[in-house]
């Protein structure tokens, strides 16, 4: 009798314990802590000469910020590198409106794409994500033209746009405000920067698996 109690107690012990390796040896209790994911990066860019359209800007950044896992870069298009375009894996292009378009800093940083940068043949910009945003002085000054021709140049490149703030982007009218831009317009900045690095943060998730 006691012989048979010593070994059930000695099964119940082992058993467990041949359980637990057999596990630890086909990889399925692996206790290590997964090792973070690297952050997205979101490199928001933009030309202002009045600052209302850096200002925007500056909101873009810090609603990339408020998302875990994702970190901003704001830099006006004139300074942005090959290095800076090809490493983000979003980037939201800001304009102030120039008769209904972007201004032509914006347009020739999308020309420096290919003629400076050389996003072709290898279509180095595929798939990342991408968004607008405009500044224009009134109601209809042609804001969502803009915009639309931002996300334009995104899709050419075969990016994925999405917007957020409004329908095509984040938008601000400018005139008749002694600060340019009011808390609304910056709110809805904000929230395009969010939602821009909300998205990225799944994509990066999705590709990882």
């Amino acid at each position: 009798m006691v012989f048979s109690l010593t070994a059930i107690s000695r099964n119940r012990i082992l058993g467990p314990l041949c359980l637990c390796a057999a596990f630890l040896v086909l990889g399925f209790g692996d206790v290590s802590a997964d090792e973070p994911a690297p952050l997205v990066k979101v490199l928001v860019t933009y030309h202002s000469l009045s600052g209302n359209t850096e200002r925007m800007a500056e909101a873009v950044a810090d609603g990339v910020k408020s998302v875990s896992g994702a970190e901003a870069l704001l830099k006006r298009v004139g300074k942005v590198t090959a290095d800076d375009l090809f490493s983000a894996d979003a980037v939201v292009v800001g304009s102030p409106v120039y008769w209904s378009n972007m201004s032509g800093e914006v347009k020739t940083f999308f020309d420096n794409w290919q003629f400076k940068f050389g996003v072709f043949p290898e279509w180095k910009m595929k798939n990342k994500i991408g968004a607008a945003f405009a500044t224009g002085g009134q109601v209809s000054s042609g804001k969502e033209m803009t915009m639309l021709t931002i996300l334009a140049a995104m899709l050419g490149n075969q990016m994925i746009v999405v917007s957020g703030g409004g329908a095509f982007g984040a938008s601000a009218t400018t005139e008749g405000d002694s600060l340019g831009i009011d808390n609304k317009e910056m709110a809805d900045a904000k929230e395009l920067g969010r939602r821009v690095a909300e998205v990225a943060v799944v994509m990066q998730r999705g590709s990882s698996r």
